[in-house]
């Protein structure tokens, strides 16, 4: 019997983004998450991470693995949506740049623009202008893909979260409170409070290595992971990685806030267990760049962007 004290986390092998064989992998996990068979009047939304336009594709969200997740939901009847706020341009253009658009086009999906401005008070005392429309459903699937990150060493289900942010906000959130590596992912975890029901789908199947988020290599991981709690799953994905908890500032931060899942043994894993994966080869920054923007710099890549579209326009 399953200790309710303890999170849920599944992880299993996945050496392919085929669909059919993709689709039943996670409806298994689903199904040991207690997601229900028949979600008919639900909305979902489906919470990719769409980094920008000219990001490369192992950056953004698998389009492959996106449209096995929206059949999962579709199949349990639900109406499903799909929303971000990249950190460069608007998501339907990444939409279409990335290849989601017509990986999706079979599918009955909603893509709903993050717009909507709704302004919440963190626990740690940071106000944010977040999406309402990320909030305006009645399960959040974060879709996360395992990527190594300059800023942060790794990125996933957690810091996937962080797209609920609008826009040029999370550039002022990194220049406002990004003294510290500790304060900035104080804020980020904060945020999975704001969240309605929620469960996310880990893609591990191919990653970004060594660096990230945009100048990784490739790294064949065969792995998808689940859970309803960000913070366990992110830290079993962390052991099945091998990476040092003390080198991730979510991790950090997670376990300072004494959050469920954030320490060992406050998990349980019905699949695979994550020394099932040893030796991958994962890699993270040796050392970890600042998460302060400089304001500066900032303002001119702002200006030289709004140009090159009023350019655009005028042509």
């Amino acid at each position: 019997m399953t200790d309710p004290a303890k999170s849920i986390v599944c992880l299993n092998r996945c050496s392919s983004y085929q669909s059919s064989a993709l689709q039943k992998l996670l409806h298994e996990q689903l199904d040991i998450l207690a997601v229900p068979a028949d979600l008919l009047g639900k909305k979902v939304l489906l919470k990719p991470n769409l980094i920008s336009v000219k990001a490369p594709p192992l950056a953004c969200s698998s389009p492959l693995f996106v449209h096995a997740a929206a059949s999962c939901f579709l199949k349990r009847g639900a109406t499903v949506c799909l929303g971000d706020s990249p950190a460069i341009g608007a998501a339907s253009q990444v939409l279409q740049k990335q290849g989601f658009t017509s990986a999706l086009s079979d599918l009955d999906i909603q893509y709903v623009p993050f717009k909507t401005v709704l302004k919440k008070p963190l626990a740690c005392g940071v106000t944010v202008g977040v999406a309402a429309e990320a909030l305006q459903c009645d399960l959040f699937v974060n879709l996360p893909r395992i990527k190594a990150h300059d800023q942060m060493g790794v990125t996933m289900a957690v810091k996937n979260v962080f797209g609920i942010v609008i826009g040029a906000r999370k550039a002022w959130l990194h220049m406002s409170h990004g003294g510290t590596h500790a304060e900035f992912a104080e804020i980020i975890l904060d945020l999975q409070r704001l969240l309605p029901p929620a469960v996310a789908l880990a893609d591990g199947i191919e990653v970004m290595s060594r660096r990230g988020p945009i100048a990784g290599v490739p790294l064949g991981l065969e792995c998808i992971g689940a859970s309803d709690n960000f913070v366990a799953l992110d830290r079993a994905l962390l052991a099945l990685l091998q990476v040092d908890e003390t080198a991730v500032p979510l991790a950090m931060a997670a376990r300072a806030a004494g959050i469920s899942g954030a320490f060992p043994g406050g998990a349980v894993f019905p699949q695979l267990q994550p020394d099932d994966f040893s030796n991958s080869g994962f890699r993270i920054p040796a050392v970890l760049n600042s998460v302060r923007f400089r304001p500066l710099h900032y303002l001119k890549s702002s200006l030289r962007k709004l140009f090159l579209s009023l350019g655009k326009k005028i042509s």
